[in-house]
């Protein structure tokens, strides 16, 4: 189960491993930020609640746009974090404006 919070919308909802959580929070109505898509605008930043061991591993765009600090910190971007395993996960949507 993957919850998401976007700027007003809180939704618990099923997710297919290999999917982002944009790619989730577009597809259920959840209103999550994002511009590009790729991994440069950092609209879709995530702050991890719950369950980062069940997303991909960080991938070069956000090591480039958020860095180590904020990674380990528990951010991630949500065009870019993709579910790998089943359980659950909490993601708020905290982008930087």
């Amino acid at each position: 189960m993957l919850e998401l919070k976007g700027r007003t919308v809180r939704k618990a909802v099923d997710a297919a491993i290999g999917q982002s959580l944009l790619d989730i929070a577009i597809a259920n109505n959840i209103d999550m930020g994002f511009s590009c898509t790729r991994g440069t605008c950092a609209r879709c930043r995530c702050f991890i609640e719950q369950g980062a061991d069940l997303l991909s591993e960080p991938t070069d765009a956000e090591f480039d746009r958020l860095g180590e600090d904020e990674i380990s910190e528990g951010y991630r971007l949500g065009c870019q974090a993709r579910i790998i395993a089943q359980g659950a996960v909490r993601a708020v949507n905290k982008t930087y404006f």
